[in-house]
């Protein structure tokens, strides 16, 4: 293995190296090809695992800020090493079956969940030499998998014999599948311009990064993407008010933590995906030349998105469970329905002019459209009446009202 193509791309250099290896111990090449993949997948998902801790105390730390509080400050300098001292206690924490639980999809919802998020990290390129598979259908795959984290999510509210645990479960799978829908339109808008569904096509499509095309579609997938991962300001299913704590209300100890590991990944995934579609993923200066360069860009990239979501959660309220759905049924769906009819229509008829005149007319369109929504939203809050709780009396103290007569005295 030469040291300077180990610096250029060192994850590429290893694999190469582990291939000759497997090679000169006589093994074949599709058993070679074989733990080759195994290898990774494990690296893959243990290292995704392991920066999680950094995730969850980031966040921790950034949204105490954003809330004029300090965060963890204790373990570790700047308590960074907190999110080590919780895993520890997750792992030595007693397991709590209670009684009645369905132990099939009980046991197997926090796998399915974890699993679900891992599983996209599969298809990213994370270089023009470094990606876990390059399916040709990696669009129809990314949305398969959003749909198996709805099964982790009822699984767990259906097996946990707890009727608000249910509840919670069928508000999750509800707000998931709903959200999905505007995602999955943007999701064609952006094959439509890039002409493929593989990942690795639609990043290498953008010689100018699809956000500056498509800005208003970024807009809608963004909203959409942090409503289905369930975080707020649309944590519905974690209701504590309402539904006490969500599906995994019935979890204790490991089997929680993985759908706490699950939570704060899953941001960071969709912050991968997003940047992926729409900021040209590993694209950078230099990228092509020295691959490991990308990796860094892609990394840098999604951590601007993923602090983006944070700065949400840390800074808006809750919506009302109807509020919620009608965002999505009654503005991100229908707008994303109609941009991407314009889109299609004047793609179309632009498309002989050339690539930068199509690129042109799909921006106007998307701010066209943008500032087309906020119009009706305005006009719609403007003609919003609040209905009067009660009436405007009151009852007073004075000598003539029912309530201050002395009724002893019969006055």
């Amino acid at each position: 293995m030469k040291v300077i193509d180990f610096l250029r791309d060192p994850i590429f250099a290893i694999s190469e190296w582990l291939t000759s290896l497997f090679s000169n111990w006589g093994m074949s090449p599709d058993w070679a090809t074989f733990l080759l993949y195994f290898i990774g997948a494990a690296v893959l998902g243990v290292s995704a695992l392991l920066m999680t801790l950094f995730f969850i105390w980031a966040e921790r730390k950034i949204i105490a800020r954003l809330q004029d509080r300090i965060g963890p400050n204790q373990i570790g300098p700047w308590g960074i090493f907190q999110s080590v001292a919780d895993m520890v206690k997750i792992f030595i924490k007693e397991h709590i079956i209670p009684t009645g639980v369905d132990p099939v999809p009980y046991h197997l919802a926090p796998i399915v969940l974890v699993a679900s998020v891992l599983m996209v990290w599969a298809i990213v390129p994370f270089s023009n030499t470094v990606y876990g598979s390059n399916l040709n259908v990696a669009v129809i795959f990314l949305l398969a998998v959003g749909g198996l984290g709805e099964v982790g999510v009822m699984m767990a509210g259906w097996g946990s014999n707890n009727k608000y645990a249910l509840i919670s479960a069928f508000r999750a799978s509800a707000q998931m599948i709903s959200y999905e829908v505007p995602m999955a339109i943007v999701l064609l808008i952006t094959v439509l311009l890039s002409s493929s569904m593989s990942m690795n096509d639609i990043v290498n499509a953008q010689n100018i990064p699809f956000i500056l095309v498509l800005p208003f579609g970024a807009l809608i997938f963004f909203i959409a993407s942090i409503a289905e991962n369930g975080r707020a300001p649309f944590d519905l299913a974690e209701a504590e008010s309402e539904l006490v704590a969500g599906f995994n209300i019935e979890y204790s100890g490991l089997k929680f933590g993985m759908f706490y590991v699950a939570d704060f990944l899953r941001a960071f995934t969709s912050a991968l995906i997003f940047t992926t579609l729409f900021l040209g993923g590993w694209k950078g200066p230099g990228a092509e030349a020295i691959p490991v360069l990308g990796a860094f860009y892609l990394i840098a990239k999604s951590l601007i998105i993923w602090f983006l979501g944070v700065w949400i959660r840390g800074s808006f309220a809750r919506y009302r469970i109807d509020q919620m759905m009608n965002i999505n049924w009654k503005f991100l769906t229908p707008v994303a329905l109609v941009l991407f009819l314009l889109v299609i229509l004047f793609s179309k008829l632009v498309e002989p002019v050339g690539q930068n005149m199509q690129y042109l007319v799909i921006l106007i369109i998307n701010l066209g459209l943008f500032f087309l929504s906020l119009r009706i939203l305005n006009n719609q809050n403007k003609k919003k009446v609040i209905p009067e709780v009660g009436s405007r009396t009151r009852p007073v103290a004075k000598p003539d009202n029912f309530f201050s007569k002395d009724v002893s005295r019969g006055s």
